[in-house]
């Protein structure tokens, strides 16, 4: 068996680094902590590469070092005392994803799929599955492998497999609400990201609440979610709207998004202060994710509100 050579592996790792960060983005919830994932996981094969020659097996090799590391990873954060999540209010540590790091080609066909499968309220919900569950649903329903595949990855049984897969697919039923199309369609359909625009620098609560469903959320980490559409109005009143600001599209988790800016007064300057994921059920508006985060507005573009 001929062992990877450093040019053989590096053209190897580059093909399939893209795809390892989202999987290890879906099973982690954060960005960050899955571009270290990736890091280790490409380490953890250079020091093991006696192990495999490069052949066509070479993808599930990968996936099997990244999940790892993955567990790892998670495992570690419960031992000190952190992810011990029991509803998407749990899941302070969900970043955005900027569309502009995704690639759709980097995997398997099912455009549909990977839409639904890096939109956050998708990925605050299957954090609340056991890591082991998270991994099959993972690799059986968004990677496209068989059984008999994800069980040589996951070093489990067929019979295993099956049945995490069933537990898993059991708790998104009952937790996730996906009325089917694309994110970016359901949620602007019709014009309802266009009428949030339009409330939302009118400070227009009433109107704004109108376009939210009953049980719509307000996820905004670190602080607590908002749950209902009148608690979400009255927050906006009370915290947001005293400011005078503007929103800016821009494109997370494979759909549309916007960057809030406001007027600082003291260096006569337009800043920008969060970062609005939306998602809709066609009709209404029903998750909204607010980051203020330095490190997340950092990744992305904010020169076409810097430049108004």
């Amino acid at each position: 068996m001929d062992v990877l050579d450093e040019a053989r592996f590096t053209e190897l790792s580059e093909r399939h680094r893209r795809e390892l960060q989202v999987h290890s983005y879906r099973m982690l919830g954060n960005l960050e902590q899955a571009e270290d994932a990736v890091q280790e996981a490409l380490l953890r094969a250079w020091k093991g590469r006696a192990s495999f020659d490069g052949g066509p097996g070479a993808r599930a090799w990968l996936y099997r070092i990244v999940t790892t590391t993955c567990f790892d990873i998670l495992r570690a954060a419960q031992r000190r005392g952190e992810r011990v999540v029991e509803s998407i209010a749990d899941v302070p540590w969900l970043q955005p994803y900027p569309d502009a790091l995704l690639d759709a080609a980097d995997e398997p066909e099912g455009a549909a799929i990977r839409r639904e499968t890096v939109e956050l309220a998708y990925l605050a919900v299957i954090q609340l599955l056991p890591a082991r569950q998270r991994a099959v649903l993972l690799l059986r329903d968004v990677q496209g492998y068989s059984a008999a595949e994800t069980a040589g990855i996951l070093d489990l049984s067929v019979a295993a497999v099956t049945s995490a897969l069933q537990r898993a697919r059991a708790t998104l039923r009952g937790r996730y609400d996906r009325p089917g199309g694309p994110p970016e369609m359901r949620a602007n359909s019709p014009n309802l990201l266009e009428r949030y625009v339009r409330a939302w620098e009118a400070a227009d609560v009433a109107g704004l609440v109108a376009l939210l469903r009953e049980d719509a959320v307000l996820i905004m980490p670190p602080r607590p979610t908002v749950l209902g559409a009148t608690q979400i109005g009255e927050f906006l009143a009370r915290s947001i709207f005293p400011m005078e600001t503007r929103l800016i599209a821009t494109r997370s988790n494979l759909g549309l998004a916007f960057v809030a800016f406001t007027h600082e007064p003291i260096h006569d300057q337009v800043v920008p202060f969060a970062l609005l994921v939306i998602d809709g059920d066609g009709r209404s508006i029903t998750h909204i994710h607010a980051y203020a985060d330095p490190r997340d507005l950092a990744r992305f573009d904010l020169s076409a509100g810097l430049a108004g």
